[in-house]
């Protein structure tokens, strides 16, 4: 009768071991797509604000139906909030670019178990392209 017990306590032990490291992997990917998520939805705000500066006339600040002069600034203040960090691609950015992209780097780890996650959007004057990088 010990040996029975010993044994059941072993597979008890074995068992929530197991259940302890499965949930923390679920943790793990929760945390990562929650931070993709965030990203995704401040690269889309900012898409709205680069094409609000395309639109807007030149002397209120504006592009005047171009997306020349536009920097990070024009966009938001601060280049890294809570969820990442972000970086306007070309900055400035000229008037013969029919888009630009904004990149933002989360401070989560991504897909691969290595590097931090990356979003990128890329902005037209009527439309927008979200991709996950990793």
């Amino acid at each position: 009768m010990g040996s029975q017990q010993l044994l059941l306590i072993v597979v008890g032990v074995v068992l929530i071991g197991i259940m302890v490291a499965v949930g923390m992997s679920m943790f793990k990917d929760q945390a990562a797509s929650t931070n993709r998520d965030s990203i995704s939805n401040d690269l889309a705000n900012f898409a709205v604000r680069a094409q609000k500066f395309y639109r807007k006339p030149l002397v209120l600040g504006g592009g005047s139906y171009s997306f020349n002069g536009l920097t990070f600034k024009h966009i938001t203040k601060n280049e890294t909030n809570s969820n990442g960090t972000y970086v306007l691609s070309p900055d400035p950015a000229s008037g013969s670019d029919p888009f630009v992209t904004l990149t933002g780097t989360g401070f989560n780890t991504g897909n691969d178990g290595a590097t931090p996650v990356v979003v990128q959007v890329k902005i037209w004057p009527d439309s927008l392209f979200v991709e996950t990088l990793n």
